[in-house]
């Protein structure tokens, strides 16, 4: 191939992966304010959209300048190894995103709910305050603010109680 062709290549390579990107983000955007989740909660989302369409980028123009299969493979084996050592270290990094992204897609749990942890050994009520990649914030009905690792919300059941109504007090069930 010319220079001119992997140019025109590479042109539209980048082309197709941020149109790309950009459609998956703004599909992300719309679902979390269709769910009613917190821009600080999609940012988990969205650096992990980020990342992915960076990596298929940076394979995509590896394929268009010749970059030989061998060596992508020799350097994606060698950066997964060290990923690897890190994370079996800090497991717990990796559990923390896993249940963040989980938490995002399929958990009912939202913003200003009323919860309780269900654990046997800590009675943890209250109000949700704040879902990070990493920690759910918490304020319990005694004035406490609490951090739990998003993991453990995965882990743990969590009860989402009703509120009640202050002028009839009558229960209604938090939408």
């Amino acid at each position: 191939m010319t220079f001119k062709t992997d140019f025109l290549y590479t042109i539209i390579l980048l082309v197709i992966v941020f149109s790309l990107h950009y459609l998956n983000k703004n599909a992300i955007r719309r679902f979390g304010r269709s769910s009613s989740i917190d821009m600080n909660s999609r940012k988990v989302i969205f650096y992990l959209n980020n990342i992915l369409f960076f990596i298929l980028a940076f394979l995509g123009l590896s394929f268009i300048w010749g970059v030989n299969l061998e060596d992508i493979s020799l350097f994606l084996s060698s950066v997964l190894a060290i990923l690897g050592v890190g994370f079996v270290a800090q497991w717990s990094i990796l559990s923390n995103l896993t249940a963040s992204v989980i938490l995002f897609f399929s958990h009912p749990l939202r913003l200003g709910d009323r919860i309780r942890v269900m654990d046997k050994d800590f009675d943890w009520t209250g109000k949700v305050e704040d879902i990070s990649g990493f920690y759910l914030f918490m304020r319990t009905d005694d004035g406490k603010q609490i951090t739990i690792p998003t993991n453990l919300v995965i882990q743990k059941g969590i009860e989402i109680l009703h509120e009640e109504v202050a002028e009839t007090k009558e229960i209604v069930p938090k939408e």
